[in-house]
């Protein structure tokens, strides 16, 4: 196992590759997005909230150095660590030229601290020219893209507007893994329409991808999304914490064990979060995840096909 999980959790994996605990420090890079400027569209996502899945990142108008110091401030309340990861989050983070991408990532590199970079963006903002630029960053730093993909069902993918097909990201995670960089995956799980059967196709496409780390996570309807105010006229099914759980440690169990879990439930702001309100509550469906494992005598690839 890993340490003491039955899953393989970022934090096993991160200790082992620097020696102690590496911390994630949520910037923004001031990007946007092709699927809010009109290139794609202008609505984005219909889950996605006003601050682009930053919603705990710093204010975007201050410097990258000037974010790193006050994240590093406000995470050492929790954690003592000397290590930290650069973690763009907010919108598209190579939605822009390689010239101001290189400044602005150089710029949370130079700073002593930051051992490493993780980078946010969309599978259709990957192309030959950025994925060279991405492996130049790979070169001297510790390195993870994060892909959106939420589900592997177009259909789902048409109503969520996520504005490309399961194509194009398969077309990313084959110019990034050519120049062995490292990927992980969102998922979202609970998504309107999606059975259980949904949800772990797109976990065993995601296990057959030999990708390199995954984020699954709970949809949350947001105050001030469109998702909200789909929900207020078509009410769907929120699934349960019990059965949030079950389909979780369901989907563990098909993951490839290589696969670093960077994320079991999600982060939704209190004051923005309408639904489902059980996951405010994380350090409870973290536990009864590890319950669950253990109650099945299961752990992350017990069936997975390798």
């Amino acid at each position: 196992m890993w340490n003491d999980k039955r899953y393989h959790t970022l934090d096993y994996e991160l200790k082992k590759i620097f020696g102690e605990k590496a911390i994630k420090l949520s910037l923004d890079g001031n990007f946007t997005c092709p699927n809010r400027d009109g290139t794609i569209g202008r609505e984005g996502c219909i889950f996605c909230s006003e601050k682009g899945s930053g919603d705990f990142n710093s204010d975007r108008n201050k410097s990258i150095s000037e974010q790193i110091e006050e994240q590093k401030l406000i995470m050492s309340r929790k954690w003592k660590s000397n290590t930290y990861i650069a973690y763009f989050q907010s919108y598209t983070n190579t939605y822009d030229t390689v010239e101001n991408l290189r400044i602005k990532f150089n710029e949370a590199l130079n700073n002593p601290s930051i051992r490493g970079l993780a980078i946010a963006t969309r599978p259709d903002c990957i192309n030959e020219e950025i994925a060279d630029f991405l492996e130049e960053l790979n070169s001297k730093t510790f390195l993870w893209i994060e892909l959106g993909l939420q589900t592997i069902n177009d259909d789902t993918a048409n109503f969520l507007r996520r504005g490309y097909k399961l194509k194009q990201f398969d077309k990313a995670v084959h110019l990034l893994k050519k120049r062995k960089i490292k990927i992980v995956t969102h998922l979202i799980i609970g998504l309107p329409n999606e059975s259980k059967k949904h949800i772990l196709s797109s976990v065993k496409y995601i296990s057959k991808l030999d990708i390199w780390g995954v984020k699954l996570h709970m949809l949350h309807i947001l105050k001030n999304t469109d998702l909200a105010n789909y929900y207020i006229k078509n009410p769907f099914k929120i699934l349960s914490q019990e059965e949030y759980i079950n389909v979780i440690c369901d989907a563990l169990e098909l993951l490839n064990p290589h696969i670093t879990i960077h994320r079991l439930t999600g982060d939704g702001k209190k004051s923005d979060l309408i639904e489902p309100v059980w996951t405010l509550n994380k350090l409870k469906v973290l536990s009864d995840i590890d319950k669950e494992l253990k109650e099945r005598d299961s752990f992350q690839g017990k069936y997975a096909a390798l």
